[in-house]
């Protein structure tokens, strides 16, 4: 049997703590994922602030919402073993689980601050493609999230992959697809894309938001089946063999085979359903926000919050003066200045309105006119 050559999964360790590499590739890709928003947040005159604090509230929402929904397909595995459901750093989330987290979370924070959640997503959709992209990375170090087995030839000379992935593909001596590289190549794709399209007009808000998720769940619903790890149940028939067989139809084509499915456990997967009922649905909700006019706004219009705090005017710290209130000081500033803009205007109708001193030129003729020095505005007597 060919040896196993794995990575460690522990990154370093510090005294009886250990790091593991899921934790820190993570962390890498919420990062890389929130220095995007932060850039793009700039465009709109967003400050990096929000985008930090959604990222410190989305990120354990997320992850939560993800092993809720991983361990409750997979509750046989937990219920007489019940710590096991806090041991994360062993793997076991659900992607899909972590968007319905973050989504809920991003919902309630971002109206309290008074922006639109469209407009928000659409900023962060980059962000949710490039955590994926790297995020994927963690279930390779973990040696999980792989395909059916596979010939080790398909791996070195049919897709041409480095040893490295080669080898940590080889799990107690049979090699497997790379599900977590197809996936993370789809969401390359899909990043190019949209940081393409979010520079035409003709995206309306929401879109972009919507649009990855379809885009991912076309990618997810094909990349799943070669997977042997998936959540599923027992479900009608018909059903099954539409997205088993006519659906997943062109997979096959390429000469990929349906991963390993106990048909005690269940015969469709949660994810491929889900995926179909996302894109059905996207497709279905820009149309209906179209039609319905919820969709004027463009992605590339301000965006302003309604809850923007004004401003107050403060006093000039070299005069030596204290602040006052916003409400004391507009009154007379206000009336000062339409005293003052009055009393110019009377002075330039009074100056329009004066004699002309008539000037002679050499010849003895008057061609000129000039203003006789002596007739000024008498100012003193407008100051009533």
């Amino acid at each position: 049997m060919t040896q196993t050559l794995l990575i460690d999964p522990v990154a370093f360790s510090i005294g009886s703590l250990s790091v593991h590499w899921y934790g820190l590739i993570l962390g890498l890709g919420a990062l890389v994922g929130l220095l995007l928003a932060i850039r793009e947040g700039k465009r709109f005159g967003i400050p990096q602030e929000f985008f930090m604090d959604l990222l410190l509230l989305g990120v354990p929402s997320a992850i939560i919402a993800a092993r809720i929904y991983y361990v409750a397909f997979k509750w046989e595995d937990y219920k007489d073993n019940f710590l096991d459901v806090f041991k994360i750093w062993n793997g076991g989330i659900a992607i899909y689980g972590a968007l319905i987290g973050a989504v809920i979370c991003a919902v309630i924070y971002v109206r309290r601050k008074g922006y639109s959640f469209w407009r928000i997503a659409d900023i962060c959709a980059p962000s949710l493609l490039a955590g994926q992209i790297i995020g994927r990375w963690g279930n390779f170090v973990n040696q999980e999230a792989y395909g059916g087995p596979v010939e080790e030839s398909f791996l070195r000379n049919t897709l041409n992959l480095p040893d490295f992935i080669v080898n940590q593909m080889n799990v107690q001596g049979v090699f497997h697809h790379p599900t977590f590289l197809y996936e993370s190549l789809w969401n390359v794709v899909g990043i190019i894309l949209v940081l393409i399209i979010r520079r035409f007009r003709f995206l309306r808000a929401g879109e972009l938001f919507i649009g990855y998720f379809i885009w991912y769940s076309i990618g997810r619903f094909y990349i799943e089946a070669v997977r042997t790890d998936s959540l599923a149940f027992q479900g009608a028939q018909p059903v099954a063999d539409l997205i088993n067989n006519t659906l997943w139809a062109p997979m096959r084509w390429m000469g990929f085979e349906l991963g390993y499915l106990d048909p005690a456990y269940g015969n469709i997967r949660i994810s491929q359903l889900l995926s179909i009922l996302l894109v059905v649905g996207g497709i279905v909700l820009i149309i209906v926000r179209r039609v319905t006019g919820k969709a004027n706004e463009r992605y590339l219009d301000p965006i302003v919050s309604t809850k923007a705090v004004s401003v107050a005017p403060e006093a000039d710290p070299q005069a030596g003066k204290t602040p006052v209130s916003a409400a004391k000081a507009s009154e007379p500033v206000s009336a000062n200045r339409a005293d003052k803009v009055q009393e110019d205007a009377n002075v330039k109708i009074q100056e329009e309105d004066r004699p002309a001193t008539p000037h002679a030129s050499g010849n003895g003729e008057s061609d000129s006119y000039i203003e006789d020095p002596a007739l000024k505005p008498d100012t003193e007597d407008k100051k009533e």
